[in-house]
């Protein structure tokens, strides 16, 4: 919809209405940090909207809009009036706070469900979210393990996709994510490898990163020095890695995790590619957890997102930082005004 100057409309989803999701919502909009970064149209129900303000202690304006307002181009991004797609299908009296509610985790699938209609009608440019809870959203019926995988099945998206993390201009992807630490192992392949890497490659660049630079994590503790704790690093990472390198991919590797975190935040390489969650998860927020961003990568649809939680234990206290939300709207805008035709060129799904 929007072109590169211009500044893109992303839908802007309140999380899961018993965390903190509301209440960083409502102090970004009323600060109006973004305004002149994105254009955002809030798409939920207005009471969970009304409830982050209360919890946020900040006073609100803003008016129903609908499906036509975004097709008639009539919503402006300078106006202190929050514009608002009220779905009236969630009231947050019905459910505990700071708890794991399934029919909270429903609604809250069925808004993120509603968003991509709107995005693949291009009435949207992207879609930025607050902290959902898995484990609601899997008990109230969207039976996938991640949102990430429920994104791609609603997209019917049949290429190679995954998550991955922001943080001080680091790009950290993964080969495997939300699977247990054994699933993983096994799903560590060649292919698996190459996919990773030609995705990662693939984001960076439609960031704006015109020659990225990508270190690739060993499996095993020290590499696997030279097969003794492992022969993973010979025999698949070290030849997939040599392969990309012949295509082009400026990746090296593999790297010791418990060093290679250290050398990209130094400014060596701009992302680093882990074997399995945990591994990239755990330096990335040590180094700041609650600055970073999640994105959905090589979906046709732009999804991002705090790379924390719901946070049950602050919930209401109105002291929640809204730094990883700004982060995950500023980027967000970034890959919807470069989205290009290669973002789906992929290999079959395997995540």
């Amino acid at each position: 919809m929007s072109h590169a100057n211009e500044t893109a409309r992303l839908a802007f989803l309140l999380g899961d209405c018993t965390g903190i999701g509301p209440e960083i919502c409502a102090r970004l909009l009323h600060e109006r940090k973004m305004a002149e970064t994105a254009r955002l149209v809030v798409v939920g129900d207005a009471r969970v909207l009304e409830l982050g303000a209360r919890d946020a202690h900040v006073a609100l304006r803003w008016q129903r809009v609908t499906e036509k307002d975004l097709l008639e181009d009539a919503i402006g991004g300078s106006s202190e009036i929050v514009p608002l797609i009220d779905l009236g299908n969630i009231d947050p009296a019905l459910f505990p706070r700071g708890a794991i509610s399934a029919e909270s985790g429903r609604l809250t699938g069925e808004t993120l469900a509603y968003a991509i209609t709107l995005a693949e009608r291009g009435l949207v440019d992207g879609i930025t979210f607050a902290p959902l809870n898995k484990r609601a959203m899997y008990d109230g019926g969207w039976k996938f393990p991640d949102e990430h995988r429920m994104f791609a099945h609603l997209l019917r998206h049949n290429g190679h996709f995954s998550e991955m993390n922001v943080l001080d201009g680091q790009w950290m992807s993964r080969v495997t994510s939300h699977v247990s630490l054994r699933e993983a192992i096994e799903q560590i392949t060649p292919g698996r490898v190459r996919d990773a890497i030609r995705l990662a490659d693939t984001t960076m660049r439609r960031a704006g990163i015109a020659a990225p630079r990508l270190a690739v994590a060993a499996l095993n503790p020290h590499g696997g020095e030279n097969g003794l704790f492992g022969t993973e690093e010979i025999e698949i990472i070290r030849p997939a890695v040599e392969a990309m390198e012949a295509e082009g991919i400026a990746c090296t590797g593999p790297f010791p995790s418990d060093t290679v975190y250290i050398k990209a935040f130094a400014g060596e390489y701009d992302g680093v590619l882990s074997m399995y969650h945990d591994q990239g998860q755990i330096a990335t927020k040590l180094r700041g957890f609650n600055r970073g961003v999640t994105v959905t990568a090589g979906l046709r649809t732009v999804f991002t997102t705090p790379a924390h939680g719901t946070a049950f234990d602050i919930v209401g206290k109105g002291i929640a930082s809204t730094g990883a939300l700004e982060n995950a709207i500023a980027l967000a805008a970034k890959l919807a005004l470069r989205r290009g035709s290669d973002t789906d060129k992929a290999a079959p799904a395997r995540i």
